[in-house]
């Protein structure tokens, strides 16, 4: 029995505590390291970033991208000459079965269907 009125005043003791003096300035301090915290949280992530980045970029240079891309662009202005001459009335098989118009074609499906599964891929992402 003495143990549960012991245990019964040291939880009336706790609930009637008192505000210390320097609770304010406690907590002022707290919150200034959980910010200080937070702020170089954001700064290393900025920074990995940044050097992220610029690997990106260093390694999409090196890699001749730009130039591919530019080779690419060049190709598909062919594929969409080529297809304007044949949406212009020419016969799809005479001209699919003239020289590289197989080439053209199949060209041009390529880059159709890597146009859906890019766009499956964003929308999976």
């Amino acid at each position: 029995m003495a143990e549960i009125e012991f245990e019964r005043r040291l939880e009336r003791l706790f609930a009637a505590t008192s505000e210390l003096s320097d609770a304010g300035a406690f907590a002022e301090r707290v919150a200034r390291r959980l910010d200080a915290g937070w702020m170089a949280r954001r700064w290393l992530i900025g920074a990995a970033g940044l050097v992220g980045g610029v690997i990106g970029v260093s390694q999409l240079m090196v890699s001749n991208l730009f130039q591919r891309a530019e080779a690419v662009g060049d190709s598909a202005r062919l594929i969409s000459t080529s297809l304007n001459h044949l949406s212009n009335g020419t016969d799809w098989v005479a001209a699919a079965s003239s020289g590289g118009g197989v080439v053209w074609v199949a060209a041009a499906a390529a880059v159709v269907m890597m146009g859906f599964v890019l766009s499956r891929v964003i929308g999976e992402i």
